[in-house]
């Protein structure tokens, strides 16, 4: 199964953000151990940093990073993906239609979000992570 990441559920990861973490922890090691395939926009990764540039030391943000992206696969944001997100009027969020896009490319079977409302016109259904991890449960992959 393969799934694209949410922001949203990555800071909950990285900045073990209770009780949100719980599920994003197990979520990040179902892709560290293989289980699924897990990916990320590439718009993520700046958009974490900036985030987290408060807390975090510039190294640490760095190694934090990079030790992420050893785990789940980067989807890049390129021309086409700009202008088929600005074109998609019933998207009320630009960023998540970046994401939305990167998912197709993927060929993600679920997009996992916290954020359901802003995917309500995604291609690729969004679900919550305690959802996602029941249909793993359920299929016997955990």
């Amino acid at each position: 199964m393969v799934v694209l990441i949410d922001t949203n559920i990555l800071l909950d990861f990285l900045n073990k953000r209770t009780p949100h973490d719980v599920f994003a922890n197990k979520i990040i090691e179902l892709c560290s151990d293989g289980i699924i395939k897990g990916c990320i926009a590439s718009i993520s990764i700046p958009n974490i940093f900036y985030i987290m540039r408060k807390d975090l030391s510039v190294k640490e943000l760095r190694d934090l990073l990079l030790d992420l992206c050893g785990i789940v696969d980067i989807i890049g944001i390129g021309k086409q993906k700009i202008i088929a997100s600005l074109l998609k009027e019933d998207f009320s969020d630009f960023e998540d239609c970046l994401q939305m896009e990167c998912a197709k490319q993927a060929n993600a079977d679920y997009i996992v979000t916290r954020n359901l409302a802003d995917f309500s016109s995604s291609s690729v259904p969004a679900i919550l992570p305690n959802d996602f991890l029941k249909i793993q449960a359920k299929s016997k992959n955990i």
